[in-house]
């Protein structure tokens, strides 16, 4: 199994990992289900002026915490302590990797100082943890959380919330089921009102997570002393409540040092009347080894758990990888690769969209079924072929030689006329279609995941797709045009056999050219017009479906891309880079998540290396 010491320092390392990777716990950066939360921690709780800051000292040995009146602790302070075999004593902070730090009153001042740039001089408070080691002979292996002291009243200067302010941060770190609570309350204050009692009490109402810390016995009343509270008859705990002696204020004017401080304190509890008899699980240092023994006992015991969560959250980065792409290659190769890769997603994509797996496609036939049939409906033939404008179109072309048999050259005008008008919903067909395909273009960049993290490219795709369907649409255009022109450029013989070939009876040959002939005759010179104008539009109706999908649906299908395709096969590798470059947004979430996998993986490797040796 893992020696003394050796997981709480992979516990130290992990952490440390974390807060570098923002993924700190408290309510920080890695919310409940992060890996800084399954991590078995101490998380010392204390009102204002309770002596906690006089405790952590004394378990370091090293005066080294900033002091004042108010709340002086604004930030979690994560306090890993590190036994070494000899040495100098020395301290390090996180956020300072290369600097080393012998002298403790430089310790104290840099908190102070990184409090302030992180939360500025307003005494304002953050989740963001600062990262404190210390290596020295005189610490057990150890880890600490000094959490800002609970208050009731906000001072001037900062915010009214900041009492719940302060009680959230505490609770996000004691509501952890992982974290063991030591809770510290001074001996001349009656246990049942201690702040950090309470909150205990809510959070771990059986007790199996808290510590009991009794600070300032020896500034208690005479004849008065906290044996019931120690020997656990006032408010009973799974775990041995311990009395500690801290330096006075006086000591700490003359800088009395911390080692000292401790004898001092043994001799104090071996001389005690009152607490003689518990000398032996009395004080600082015996307080330091007992959480050192548990916190690596916890450990242990949450190995299993920890493994199960670091897997699972291992398989959800890595699915959230596979989602947002892997990184890319940086050779040429495998950038035109990538990109090749892109098109053809979308292009599955768009077919989709085309052949009903995905919705749009539909709409194309809804412009042949609905759209192109109304804009046939609604063509003025009737006022074309009216009475007074067939008069007028015969007389015309039969000019100053009325026609002896049937009118020829007045049933062509009228037809050619008459054909003219299907231009406009032949064109207006094609451009509904384009329109159609180029919304399915924009729906199939959009729902192309792979696509997602590279706008520049989805931005190339759409230019070259958009650019493809303006030529299909032109030659859609003209084959619809086409097809119209046909009809005008060959009648159909047979129509006009059918047509009578003697004018209506008691017609009167003397009358004005311009009203030469009678209505009847008219009338069935427009109906005859109106019947084949009918038959070409029966024809148009089908052949101009046929003619848009064929020139625009099918080669969009087949070739939307396959310009762009070549254009980028001859592009060198920095233009072929340009067009992969990603969403900052994306590239800055992927490489925190692959950072935040390696951190995974690695604390799951020293987990399985380091618990059972």
């Amino acid at each position: 199994m893992a020696t003394m010491g050796s997981l709480i320092g992979l516990v130290n390392r992990i952490q440390q990992a974390c807060t570098v990777l923002g993924d700190y716990g408290g309510g920080g950066g890695g919310g409940g289900g992060s890996l800084w939360d399954s991590l078995p921690s101490v998380a010392v709780v204390g009102g204002q002026s309770s002596g906690k800051s006089s405790v952590l000292e004394s378990i370091v040995g090293r005066d080294f915490l900033p002091r004042g009146s108010g709340i002086v602790t604004r930030m979690p302070l994560v306090l890993q302590l590190h036994k070494t075999e000899g040495g100098t004593e020395y301290a390090e902070f996180l956020h300072l990797p290369r600097k080393r730090f012998t002298d403790f009153a430089a310790v104290r001042q840099e908190i102070s100082d990184h409090t302030d740039r992180i939360t500025g001089k307003s005494k304002a408070i953050s989740n963001k943890p600062i990262q404190l080691s210390i290596y020295s002979p005189h610490v057990v292996n150890l880890t600490l959380i000094d959490l800002p002291g609970l208050t009731k009243v906000a001072v001037e200067g900062q915010p009214e919330s900041i009492v719940q302010d302060i009680e959230n941060m505490v609770r996000s770190y004691v509501d952890k089921p992982n974290s063991i609570i030591l809770a510290i309350s001074p001996a001349n204050q009656d246990i049942a009102t201690s702040d950090a009692i309470k909150l205990a009490k809510e959070v771990d109402p059986s007790g199996d997570r808290t510590f009991g810390v009794v600070t300032k016995l020896d500034l208690m009343d005479k004849g008065t002393n906290a044996v019931d509270v120690l020997e656990g008859r006032s408010y009973r705990l799974q775990h041995p409540w311990v009395g500690v002696v801290n330096r006075s204020q006086a000591d700490i004017n003359k800088s009395v040092d911390m080692l000292a401080a401790r004898r001092k304190e043994q001799e104090y509890f071996q001389s005690s009347p009152d607490y003689g008899h518990l000398a032996h699980k009395m004080g600082a240092e015996y307080l330091a080894k007992l959480l050192s023994e548990h916190l690596e006992a916890v450990i242990k015991a949450k190995i299993p758990s920890i493994i199960a969560m670091i897997n699972k959250t291992v398989d959800e980065i890595e699915a959230e990888l596979d989602r947002l792409g892997r990184p890319i290659g940086g050779d040429a190769g495998a950038q035109l690769y990538t990109i090749l890769d892109m098109c053809r997603a979308f292009d599955r994509v768009f077919k989709e969209h085309l052949d009903g797996g995905r919705p749009g496609g539909d709409r194309i036939y809804g412009v042949f079924d609905h759209q192109l049939p109304a804009a046939l409906k609604k063509l003025p033939f009737d006022k074309h072929l009216s009475l007074q404008n067939v008069r007028k179109v015969i007389s015309e072309a039969d000019g100053y030689q009325p026609h002896l048999i049937a009118p020829e050259q007045g049933y062509r005008r009228l037809i050619d006329s008459s054909l003219s008008y299907f231009r406009g919903p032949a064109e207006a067909s094609v451009d509904a279609v384009h329109l159609v395909l180029k919304e399915l273009v924009r729906r199939s960049i959009a729902a192309t995941e792979e696509l997602k993290r590279f706008p520049t490219l989805q931005s190339d795709i759409a230019a070259a797709a958009n650019e493809s369907l303006e030529r299909f649409r032109e030659d859609g255009r003209k084959t619809v045009i086409r097809l119209v022109d046909m009809e005008a450029s060959y009648l159909t013989v047979e129509f006009f056999r059918k047509l009578p070939t003697e004018p209506d009876k008691g017609a009167n040959n003397n009358t004005p050219a311009n009203d030469r002939y009678q209505d009847n005759h008219l009338r069935r010179i427009g109906s005859n017009v109106s019947s084949y104008i009918g038959m070409v539009c029966d024809t148009l109706r089908n052949t101009i479906p046929k003619a848009v999908v064929h020139c625009q649906v099918k080669e969009a299908k087949r070739n939307l891309l396959n310009r762009f395709y070549a254009h980028v096969g001859s592009k060198e590798k920095k233009q072929l880079s340009a067009m992969l470059d990603e969403d900052p947004g994306l590239m800055e979430k992927r490489d925190s998540l692959v950072k935040k996998l390696e951190l995974y993986k690695s604390a799951r490797n020293e987990i399985d290396s380091v618990a059972w040796k």
